[in-house]
């Protein structure tokens, strides 16, 4: 069958930079001290190639998924409803839509603090006025969405085109100033010295754990494409801007994080102040290479945080639109924005972003919360993967989604469980929501619903539990 073509839809150079720039946000700017501070070369290398196969994993089954159910205009999340029922799907999204407004939070701190070196007023980035103009931008983002998506994508292809300038300077200088003794000095990370001050020694899976979460958190937005899927051109270049997305960022991810162990010792990444690429061009070329990743910074969180609105949004859209919450979330403007859905995740980011006054580990925070939120949609996708490729005895697809789904359980119990639970205390008010949307429907919860709010009920008693004895410190 032929297919569908939306001639006003978002194209495969949108999607593409849709991707990159979703997945590149504040995380690239600081990921040299945090994967320093775990690992050394060699681990983090083999860190990169599982963190990679995962989401390859992830890729193919999107990819397999986006062409066999393309039906199912609720990307990842439409797939968990698909195999799950409506409480899957809303499971999914209501995990993904809290993923990407947490990181949001993220990209406020990261970026009141990149523009406090220019303004010391707001210097820290979570401070009051950081938070003032922090929320200023959050509604300036919201209103340019809700005037029309795929206008606020055009722009997003052109920002992308703008950040990836000082990145590619900083991969640049990183391989004129590479030395091949320096990197490979302790290239396994066994040797405990004074002169490791800051970093993790252990064994090589040690390692590798430490740097599971950061890695995850800067993938996020690679299923970018499938999300948005409905609003593509065709689900053809949907795929293929999903696959060239992932590659150009590994690729991108690998460089930037490995190369700098030939140009600065593991101890001086790892202690290396935020924004940490400023950090490390400062110690190498001086003060105007550190200038120069900052503006980068800027431009690169406020074009990260504009596809971060639109993802949100259009997630409790999709769901609405499949019944799998209330018609409230659904409501379209003139413009063929979700209206109700944007500013209601705009109210609550203002709210939330209120609460970085009193912690003073805001970024680390948000982010690992983001990371371990958005492990509940891709496990669903690895499982609807393996349903779906059963039903049809395709047993390779079947493989990619066995894989997909080990891979993010294997990170939601080694790198992430305390805050796995910490997310299910946001299903109180979801269950909520969700309940509405079924009272809306005129019918009652079946067994398996109700199963299912008692299960996440304990877990979040347990959640509870474990933060006030302090196994869990949010603060």
């Amino acid at each position: 069958m032929e297919e569908k073509v939306n001639k006003n839809g978002i194209g495969l150079v949108g999607l593409t930079a849709l991707i990159v720039s979703s997945s590149i946000g504040t995380g690239i700017f600081g990921i040299t001290s945090s994967i320093a501070q775990s690992a050394a070369p060699g681990p983090a290398i083999l860190s990169w190639l599982l963190v990679g196969f995962g989401f390859l994993m992830l890729v193919l089954s999107l990819n397999n998924l986006t062409e066999k159910r393309s039906d199912l205009k609720g990307g990842i999340f439409a797939y968990a409803g698909a195999g799950y029922g409506p409480l899957g799907e809303f499971i999914s999204g209501w995990a993904y839509w809290l993923s990407a407004w947490l990181g949001n939070l993220a990209f406020a701190t990261m970026l009141m603090s990149a523009i406090g070196t220019f303004v010391p007023v707001f210097k820290g980035g979570s401070n009051l006025p950081s938070i003032i103009v922090a929320i200023i931008f959050c509604w300036a983002l919201t209103f340019l969405v809700n005037n029309g998506v795929e206008s606020a994508s055009f722009i997003n292809t052109i920002g992308t085109f703008c950040k990836v300038v000082p990145l590619i300077m900083f991969v640049i200088i990183c391989i004129v100033s590479f030395k091949g003794g320096m990197f490979t000095t302790d290239f396994w990370g066994r040797v405990a010295n004074n002169l490791s001050k800051g970093t993790t020694t252990g064994g090589l899976w040690t390692q590798m754990k430490g740097t599971l979460m950061t890695l995850i958190w800067v993938f996020i937005g690679v299923e970018g494409a499938s999300v948005m899927g409905s609003r593509a051109k065709s689900l053809k270049e949907a795929q293929q801007a999903t696959m060239l997305g992932f590659v150009l960022l590994l690729v991108f991810y690998m460089l930037i994080s490995i190369l700098p162990y030939g140009s600065l010792t593991r101890a001086q990444l790892a202690g290396a102040s935020q924004p940490a690429l400023g950090s490390d061009l400062k110690m190498i070329v001086g003060d105007w290479g550190a200038m120069i990743i900052n503006i980068g910074l800027i431009i690169s969180t406020i074009v990260s945080w504009l596809s971060w609105t639109m993802l949100p949004a259009e997630t409790m859209l999709l769901i609405a639109e499949d019944g799998a919450a209330p018609k409230f979330w659904g409501k379209l403007n003139s413009k063929k924005a979700p209206t109700n859905s944007l500013f209601t995740t705009a109210v609550l980011q203002t709210i939330f972003l209120f609460s970085l006054l009193f912690t003073d580990k805001a970024y680390e925070f948000c982010y690992t919360l983001a990371s371990s939120a958005i492990l509940f949609s891709y496990l669903f996708v690895g499982l609807y993967q393996m349903k779906f490729s059963r039903e049809r005895k395709e047993w390779g697809q079947w493989t990619y989604g066995l894989l997909a789904a080990l891979f993010q359980f294997l990170c939601m119990i080694l790198a992430g469980w305390q805050y796995v639970l910490v997310v299910s205390l946001s299903y109180i008010p979801g269950l909520i929501v969700y309940y509405q949307g079924v009272h809306e429907q005129g019918r009652k919860l079946n067994k398996n619903e109700k199963i299912t709010f008692v299960v996440i009920a304990l877990l979040c008693v347990l959640s509870i539990v474990l933060i006030a004895n302090k196994t869990i410190d949010i603060m």
